[in-house]
């Protein structure tokens, strides 16, 4: 009988993309045209700088990927330089309790210039690695962050070797010695929210992906049944401790958790566990044209894995304010948005902001939705006025963006302009998101290139 790590080989080699639905292809398609925009909108800040001082250039080659800081590297440290300007804004998608683009794209894009890759083997390796991403989820009980691991570094590690074995078109047995691999590079600790190191988890992991293919490729062997024996993988990380470790468990390829599940776009470049709570508190504020001086008091009801990756309820910088509800709260009261010119210092710190999330008090249930992420089946807000007045939103169960009230192209395209124009030029925005937008279309991924 075949193991999961050999089930999970074979349906990466055999994958095909004509037998996919519709909406997985769509979910792969926005999730790309998203990443490569918040991709761009990061690739200045302060992490992404630093990081790049221990990637090796190539020696200007025209053959290496290049990085959205202008400079050309080996496709492992494209993909960890670019990994980390994908997520350090936090502004990149969101799904399966993690950010599979902000690993997948990187690793996409750096692996497929350097193969010279099509666009359609683009897909194929972004939703192999989806799909073996949310099978093996489905395994498990238990959240990976109430264990304080990182989803995106630990399960997307696999995403992105799966990805990157489809594009290298490795053999069934070289694709299981690359998961083998990939599960002894998998880490990334919650704690690390909030700081430098939460986007180092998508850089390391999209990198490492590429790393275990091609140890693979050279013959480098891992265990073929590490994701499922006693102490591999599954059991190793597994917060329940008591994971499925049968392959007739493991319905990889039987059903399409990107068409079920999709990506959720992110509207506000925050933790996504505060994105519900932020359209209920703007819905309020513009429905009733709140002043700040008018509010005496807000409550948040949330779920309680959503307030562990908020950990920050006192934030002084914009980076910690990333995983505050009571920022997210302050901003959508004071600023009337949550945007990328609020996540900065010299906002966080204003006395008005600082003011208004005092008066913020977040409150935890323990139910989930039970879907993909770790969520409350919905959050609430109200608002008690100084005059005793309480205002109260309507349960909150989806964010404007995510799978279920998804963005129209328009908007889609509105964010991404947005992003990418930080670093390019207006004339380059419109084609560029053409481009990735068809990027079925595409005979090879060089055309795409961002240096």
């Amino acid at each position: 009988m075949d193991s999961i790590t050999i089930k999970a080989a074979e349906f990466i080699k055999d994958f095909d993309l004509a037998h996919v639905p519709a909406e997985a292809v769509h979910a792969a398609r926005i999730g790309i045209v998203d990443c490569v925009g918040t991709m761009l909108a990061g690739a200045r800040e302060p992490a992404v700088e630093l990081v790049a001082t221990i990637a090796t250039p190539a020696g200007g080659s025209n053959d290496a990927p290049g990085a959205v800081n202008g400079q050309r590297y080996g496709a492992a440290d494209a993909a960890l330089v670019n990994g980390v300007a994908a997520h350090v804004l936090d502004f990149d998608d969101v799904a399966l309790a993690g950010h599979p683009s902000a690993v997948l794209v990187p690793m996409i894009l750096a692996e497929g210039y350097a193969l010279q890759s099509s666009g359609q083997e683009a897909l194929e390796a972004y939703l192999v690695g989806y799909e073996l991403w949310a099978h093996l989820a489905a395994l498990e009980a238990g959240r990976l962050h109430d264990r304080g691991f990182h989803p995106t570094a630990i399960m997307g590690t696999l995403a992105c070797a799966a990805g990157a074995a489809r594009l290298n078109k490795l053999s069934s047995e070289e694709t299981a010695h690359a998961l083998a691999i990939a599960a002894s590079l998998a880490a990334g600790l919650v704690a690390n929210f909030g700081s430098m190191t939460k986007s180092l988890h998508a850089g390391r992991t999209a990198q490492s992906g590429i790393q275990a293919a091609r140890l693979a490729k050279t013959g480098y062997t891992g265990s073929t049944d590490a994701l499922e024996h006693r102490v591999g993988f599954l059991q190793s990380f597994s917060p329940s401790g008591a994971p499925i470790l049968s392959a007739d468990a493991f319905k990889i390829g039987q059903e399409s958790m990107a068409a079920r599940y999709g990506v959720n776009i992110k509207r506000y470049p925050t933790c996504y566990a505060t994105h519900r709570s932020i359209d209920a508190m703007l819905d309020l504020v513009d429905e009733n044209d709140i002043a700040p001086s008018e509010i005496a008091k807000i409550n948040v009801h949330t779920g309680v894995t959503q307030q562990l990756m908020l950990r920050n309820a006192r934030p002084q910088t914009g980076l910690a304010a990333k995983f505050s509800m009571e920022f997210a709260m302050a901003s959508a009261v004071v600023a009337r948005r949550v945007g990328l010119k609020e996540l900065t210092d010299e906002f966080v710190s204003r006395s008005d902001v600082q003011s208004m999330l005092e008066r913020v008090e977040v409150t935890v249930s323990e139910e989930e939705a039970g879907e993909d992420l770790p969520f409350a089946p919905f959050d609430l807000v109200w608002i008690t006025l100084k005059d005793g007045r309480v205002l109260r939103h309507e349960p909150v169960e989806h964010a404007r963006g995510s799978w279920q009230m998804q963005l129209d192209r328009e908007a889609l395209q509105e964010k991404f302009e947005d992003c990418a124009g930080i670093l390019l030029p207006e004339e380059k925005l419109g084609p560029l998101f053409e481009k990735l937008y068809r990027i079925e279309a595409m005979k090879d991924l060089r055309e795409l290139d961002l240096v």
